[in-house]
C-alpha cells in the first residue's frame, strides 16, 4: 500500500512506522488513523517482522490531534463522534494487541492523542528533554479513548493528576512514573532502541508472542487455584512446542536456536 501519512521500512527482521506530517506536527486524522491500523495489522501478521519500532519525522513525535479534523468534529452528530472515536479506538487496541513487541521511539514533544499511541506500545524509549502533556481538558475534552494505555502506562495515581491538571511533565518524570522505560540523550536515541530490538529479534518469535499475551492476561488476577491452573497449562504448552522443543535442545547442545539462522 502507498502510506500518505506514515513510511515503513523493513531492515534486519525489525519494521519501523514512522509517523511522517512533520509540518503538523505528526497530528493525526482519520486518514492517519486508518493507515496506523492497517499497518499494524499487517506487520502483526508478517512472518518476516520480529519487532515492529513506532517513530516519527521531525521535531515533534505526535501533537494529537490534527486542528483541520477536530475542525470537522465539531460538526459531527452524536453518532457521527461516536463512530469516529471508535475508529481511533480500534486503533489503538490494533497497536496494543499486536502480537509482535512494539517499541515507541520518542524523539519530540508527546501530547494528547499521541501519547495513547506511545502508551499502547509495549516498550518506550524517550529522548532527554521531550514533553508530554494530556492536554484535552484544556479543549474541554477527555483522554477517553487513550486512557485504558495511558493509565496502564504511568499508573492510576498519575493519572489522576495528569488527566485533570494538563499540566506538562518531561521524559524524566515520565520514566519515574513508570510510562517511559528509557529516557537518553537525543544523539543516543537511535542506538538505545536499536540496542533493543536486536534483543528482541534473537528470542523465540513464538515465546515472544505469548510472553505479551501472559502479561495482558495475568495483570490483576486474583493468585487462586484457577490462575495456577492456567499458568501451568501455558508453561506445559510451550515447553511442547516446536520453539520450546527447539530453545531448550539448542542452550543444552551450546549452538544457535534455530530462529536465529
Amino acid at each position: 500500500m502507498d502510506y500518505q501519512t506514515l513510511t515503513i521500512a523493513i531492515t534486519d527482521k525489525v519494521a519501523t512506522v514512522t509517523l511522517n506530517r512533520p509540518e503538523l506536527r505528526n497530528a493525526f486524522n482519520e486518514g492517519a488513523i486508518a493507515e496506523l491500523a492497517l499497518a499494524f495489522d499487517e506487520l502483526g501478521r508478517n512472518e518476516l517482522v520480529r519487532a515492529i519500532v513506532l517513530a516519527a519525522n521531525g521535531p515533534a513525535f505526535c501533537a494529537g490531534a490534527d486542528l483541520n479534523w477536530m475542525k470537522k468534529m465539531a460538526g459531527y452528530s452524536h453518532d457521527e463522534n461516536q463512530a469516529d472515536a471508535a475508529r481511533l479506538a480500534d486503533m489503538l487496541r490494533t497497536i496494543y494487541l499486536c502480537p509482535k513487541p512494539t517499541v515507541a521511539k520518542v524523539q519530540g514533544d508527546c501530547y494528547a492523542g499521541g501519547m495513547g499511541l506511545v502508551a499502547a506500545c509495549d516498550i518506550v524509549v524517550a529522548a532527554e528533554g521531550v514533553n508530554f502533556c494530556l492536554s484535552e481538558v484544556k479543549l474541554g475534552l477527555i483522554p477517553a479513548t487513550i486512557s485504558p494505555y495511558v493509565i496502564k502506562a504511568m499508573g492510576e495515581q498519575a493519572a489522576r493528576r495528569y488527566f485533570i491538571t494538563a499540566e506538562r511533565f518531561d521524559a524524566t518524570a515520565a520514566r519515574r512514573m513508570g510510562f517511559a522505560h528509557e529516557v537518553v540523550p537525543l544523539e543516543e536515541l537511535d542506538v538505545t532502541v536499536m540496542g533493543i530490538v536486536r534483543g528482541l529479534v534473537s528470542n523465540s518469535p513464538h515465546a515472544v508472542g505469548e510472553a505479551k499475551k501472559l502479561v495482558r492476561e495475568i495483570v490483576g488476577q486474583p493468585v487462586s487455584d484457577a490462575l495456577l491452573d492456567d499458568t501451568a497449562r501455558r508453561i506445559a504448552e510451550i515447553r511442547a512446542s516446536s520453539e520450546g522443543r527447539e530453545g531448550v535442545s539448542s542452550f543444552l547442545e551450546k549452538r544457535k536456536p534455530s530462529w536465529l539462522n
